[in-house]
């Protein structure tokens, strides 16, 4: 086990400003007030370098043409490199782990005191954008490299450490999670052996980047939770509630729970011209049926839960405004224009903040498919492919990225009314893994169309300042 610190339509930041400007003093100016100044703000490392950053990285890629960096590729490599170097020079101590995660960082007045860990993922999806990750990890070597350049770094009174976790997206083998799991010691031993599509497993692609990787060198990786604080996240929030409220940050209040089920649905395969209806065991008909249950459900889970015994009130509004289900993929079989098919097989991505909510939505919804199935005289099938609990942020954290985000958004604006909006995380991140090793918070970002996992994924360089003052805010509150 390892101690923390040891290697082995848009609505504009602008726009929310001039609206705001009839609640501020008559006396105050942006540029003018001594606390509001660009200069006083650290503008330019906290928003001109950081965005130039985004942008730098954002050209490191695999792929020609448009964004791919996976686990341990050699755009990943690249960008290692790169995000070391912007690490010493805000003063950090840097090394890279077995898992290839890249880790800074600074010891503070007291070395011996608990870490905060804070970290996001350096790989990418497919087509990526060029926020998503790099965001948490830029911003916070951002608000180090302040500290540094006032002379403050030293004075942390605990130390800092931020991770560029490796792999959080699991584009190239199909498991997430796999930097922060280990660092957390979640990641089973038999993940070494996963393979990609090329047939080269975790193990080969790390030791053919000079990593020595083991069993016993993945077990030794994780940190000691009596060595750590906590772990903070900041995150674009690839959603759109931020720009529909007009705001700049959020703090989330926690990471939904997740459901992924795979419905194969058989029924009897036929000429399309020569079957009558009414003599069909059509299963794309079956299927589509299904498909809008899982929306009227998703939809009103109070009309399908009436009967669940173990849904309280709390449970029922909870699911009422977290619970999302997706259908993403659906296959058929033989797949002709003139065929009725045989077989169709979809998936169902089901996620809420209540585990126990999502449970009874699954039984629910699997009591409802099999009787519909049964009176089309169809099969039905349900594997249950990926379950992953839900993540409910630490109260003591969540109230000061809060008061963080409000100063942040003070110090560019003035006096301001709104409270720091708080949402939840339909997505999953970093934090999930690192849960299971010490508490953690997180702090959205507004993207513009809430739009991610995709090269139209952009930030307001003012939104990359405000929140590398929350950042920077935080990390004041521990000298």
């Amino acid at each position: 086990m390892a101690t923390a610190g040891v290697p082995h339509s848009y609505f504009p930041f602008s726009l929310f400003l001039l609206l705001l400007s009839s609640t501020l003093p008559s006396s105050y100016s942006a540029t003018a007030e001594k606390e509001g100044t660009p200069r006083s703000l650290h503008s330019e490392i906290l928003r001109d370098e950081a965005v130039a950053r985004l942008n730098e990285l954002g050209k490191v890629s695999d792929a020609v043409g448009y964004l791919e960096r996976t686990f341990m590729s050699p755009a990943s490599v690249r960008a290692g490199i790169l995000i070391r170097e912007w690490m010493e020079d805000a003063g950090l101590r840097t090394w890279v782990d077995s898992m290839g995660n890249l880790h800074g960082r600074v010891e503070g007045m007291n070395t011996s005191a608990q870490a905060l860990l804070i970290g996001s993922h350096m790989d990418t999806v497919v087509d990526a954008g060029i926020f998503d990750g790099s965001l948490g990890i830029i911003s916070a070597i951002s608000a180090l490299k302040v500290l540094e350049s006032n002379g403050k770094l030293g004075e942390l009174k605990r130390p800092v450490e931020v991770i560029a976790f490796s792999d959080e997206e699991g584009v190239r083998f199909q498991s997430t999670f796999l930097g922060s799991a280990a660092v957390a010691g979640v990641l089973p031993v038999m993940a070494l052996n996963i393979s990609d599509k090329s047939g080269v497993t975790v193990q080969d692609v790390l030791m053919g980047n000079a990593i020595e990787i083991t069993e016993e060198s993945l077990l030794e990786m994780k940190y000691d939770p009596a060595s750590v604080w906590g772990y903070v996240e900041l995150h674009i929030e690839q959603g759109p509630v931020l720009e529909w409220i007009g705001f700049p940050l959020a703090v989330v209040k926690g990471i939904a729970g997740q459901t992924r089920l795979k419905v194969t649905v058989r029924g009897s395969q036929g000429h399309a011209g020569t079957v009558p209806m009414s003599m069909r065991r059509d299963p794309m008909a079956a299927a589509a049926e299904l498909i809008v249950l899982l929306e009227g459900l998703c939809k009103r889970p109070r009309e399908f839960l009436l009967d669940c015994g173990n849904c309280n009130e709390y449970t029922l509004e909870s699911l009422s405004t977290s619970l999302v289900c997706t259908v993403g993929e659906i296959s058929t079989w033989p797949s002709a224009s003139n065929v009725i098919p045989g077989q169709v097989t979809f998936t169902v991505d089901l996620r809420a903040i209540d585990d126990v909510g999502r449970e009874a939505v699954v039984y629910e919804l699997s009591n409802q498919i099999y009787k519909i199935c049964d009176r089309r005289s169809v099969s039905c099938i349900i594997e249950r492919k990926h379950d992953a609990n839900a993540v409910i942020c630490d109260q003591e954290l969540s109230t000061r990225l809060q008061s963080a985000a409000y100063t942040a958004v003070h110090r560019m604006m003035g006096e301001i009314h709104e409270e720091v909006p708080v949402l939840m995380s339909g997505a999953g991140h970093d934090a999930m893994a690192i849960s299971h090793l010490t508490k953690v918070g997180m702090l959205f970002v507004r993207c513009r169309g809430g739009i991610s996992h995709s090269p139209e994924e952009h930030v307001l360089d003012d939104d990359v300042w405000a929140a590398g003052i929350a950042l920077l805010s935080f990390l004041e509150s521990h000298m």
